[in-house]
Order: C-alpha cells, then structure tokens, then sequence
C-alpha cells in the first residue's frame, strides 16, 4: 500500500482512469464519483465514470452524468470491461468490498492498473494500492474534498463539482440531522458553499422532485405495507415486484422509505423488504446501539454501518419477512435499550 500523498506525484502526468462505484449508487456514490470526474477532467486527465447499474434519476443533474456508462446497459460490458483492463488508475468509491460492484469486481481485481479505495465503510477488502480510509467520515464525498485539498488544488473545485460533493454530504447525513454532522462536516459543506455550491436547489433536485406515482406509492407503502412490533421495537415495510409494478415505480423510489419506519415513536430497528426477481432486497436502519451491520452479515449476507446497512438473500419476500420476525423476538431485549440515538443515512 502507498502513502496516499504519492498518488498526487502520479497525477502529475495525463492518466487514463476509471471511476467506479456501487451497485444502485446513491447521491454519495453518485455524487463522490463525478465530484472527483469533474476535478480530475479540469486536471487534464481522461476519465470514465463506470456504474455497476443504474441509478435515480433524480441524480441525472449532475455534471458528468451523460458521459457515466452504466455497465449492465446498451451492451456496455465488453466495452467497459477493456477501458478497465486499459486503464492507469482506477477509483473505487464509496464501497468497501469488490463484491459491492457485483461482476464488474472481477474486471477491476485483473486489471493491471493501481486501484485507489476512497470510502468510509467498515472491513475494507486489501484490493488497493492507495487507500484513503474513514469509517469516521460522514460521507465519501466528503472524503474526496478533504483529499483534493490535501493534494493543494482546492482552486479546481468549481459550482458544478462542489454541487456533487454537497449532495453526498447531504444525503449522508440525512440533511445534516444525524450525528454523524460533526463540526468537520459543517466546515466542509460551508467550503463547498463558498466555492459555489447551491444548497437549496441541491436539496429541492433530490428531495422534492417527485412523480405523481411515487407519492401514490408512499401513501400505499405507508397503509397497506407497514408492520409493527411495538413490543419489540421494530417495524418493517414488505414491498413485492407486483406492488412497484402497480405504481410504475422507477429506480429510487423506495429510497427513504425505511426512514419512516424507524421515526415511529419507540421504534429500534427498522427494515425495508423489496422483492426481486432472484430473492430480496434489504435495507436495515437502527437508533442507538443496535448494531444493524452485524446482523445483516449473519442474516442475510449484507453489512454496511452500525445503524445503517444493507443486503440481498435468495429466499421469497414471505421467507424473508418470516426470518426477520423470528430475529427481532430473539433480540427483543436488546432493542428495548435506546441511551443514545445514532441514525445514519443511505449506504
């Protein structure tokens, strides 16, 4: 492994990158790979934005994001596959697992190039040759500001890259309301605002542009697929294939979701359950000391943060959800217990 500060002497030279990032990114994702696309472009290297699969498309407005290839889209594999096996450097962002970018991990692990891991996520694989590591860290754009200013080119960042950076802050901090919003945090994103960020209109693209069936989902979601266990202090919501069909839900809608979950009074651990066509999807938020993280690696195959983290089984919603309901039983007393209240965002 390099000290990260050598990476700034190999980009002295034009290089030929790679950026990736997760499957289903979200703002940060999203937001960390074309913040630092967009720096990187201005510093007078070619870069391409590779993602696992698609995204939002509430996050279509930012700069870069009609040059993102989308790996599983337009017969873009083998296309991809040869820009990573070419590539100088490639960036990983925002995940910690080469697992986490699904059949495009095995691309990046032959390839020849200097991998470079940018991400705030727990256990991270030994895969990269620089590593910028935090799991204290807020976000993983917030991450890519602190190591653009370390390489001394703050002056690169303009209104269009601190736009992407401010969105993965943002949203990982669930709009600056988590205790993960340090002061470090308040510090960078009035930085960002400095150097141009618009904050509002940030915030109105990503929270308040909805379409008309994804609101009609919400309040479906929210009367027809919400369970409780007041006695052991978890909720969840069960979504299946036939119910997002039924409101012509797009990628992102369910984003959020398991949030409402999680603010009804008395409630520890929250799920959201999403049926696919090959097993289920999960998210798992918790408050407190209830580590979602590590139940979600000895259930159902995932991992994540302590209160935030997520997976995917190959069982029927039905098995599921009968699962979960015999672990919340199981760990009924330890979600009684609620000293402090930790909520982080989206992975």
């Amino acid at each position: 492994m390099q000290d990260i500060l050598k990476l700034k002497e190999v980009l002295e030279k034009p290089q030929n990158i790679v950026i990736t990032t997760h499957q289903k990114p979200d703002a940060d994702a999203l937001g960390s790979s074309l913040g630092i696309y967009n720096y990187l472009i201005k510093t007078g290297h070619k870069v391409t934005v590779i993602t696992p699969t698609d995204y939002p498309k509430f996050l279509n407005w930012m700069k870069g994001n009609d040059q993102v290839m989308v790996f599983n889209e337009n017969g873009n594999e083998a296309k991809a596959k040869k820009l990573v096996a070419e590539a100088d450097l490639i960036f990983c962002l925002d995940f910690s697992n080469l697992k986490r970018i699904n059949e495009l991990g095995d691309a990046v692990r032959a390839s020849k190039a200097d991998k470079v891991l940018i991400d705030h996520h727990r256990d991270p694989e030994d895969f990269a040759e620089y590593v910028y590591h935090d799991v204290d860290s807020a976000s993983t754009a917030q991450l890519i500001f602190k190591l653009i200013k370390l390489f001394g080119d703050k002056e690169q960042v303009d209104s269009d890259t601190a736009d992407c950076l401010y969105a993965g802050i943002m949203t990982d901090t669930g709009s600056f309301k988590h205790p993960n919003t340090t002061q470090e945090v308040h510090e960078i994103v009035a930085e960002l605002i400095s150097l141009g960020a618009n904050n509002s209109e940030v915030s109105r693209l990503i929270y308040d542009t909805n379409s008309l069936d994804r609101l009609k989902f919400l309040g479906f979601a929210l009367s027809e697929r919400l369970t409780v266990f007041e006695k052991e202090h978890a909720a969840y919501f069960a979504i299946s294939m036939e119910d997002l069909k039924k409101f012509n839900s797009k990628n992102g809608d369910t984003e959020g979701l398991v949030n409402y979950a999680l603010s009804i009074d008395g409630i520890t651990m929250a799920a959201l359950f999403t049926e696919t066509e090959d097993g289920t999807k999960l998210s798992l938020r918790s408050i407190g000391d209830f580590e979602v993280n590590t139940l979600a690696g000895e259930y159902f195959k995932g991992g994540g943060h302590k209160n935030a983290a997520g997976g995917k089984v190959d069982l029927s919603l039905e098995k599921t959800v009968n699962l979960f309901e015999k672990i919340i039983k199981e760990y009924s007393k330890q979600l009684q217990k609620r000293e402090k209240i930790e909520v982080y965002e989206q992975l």
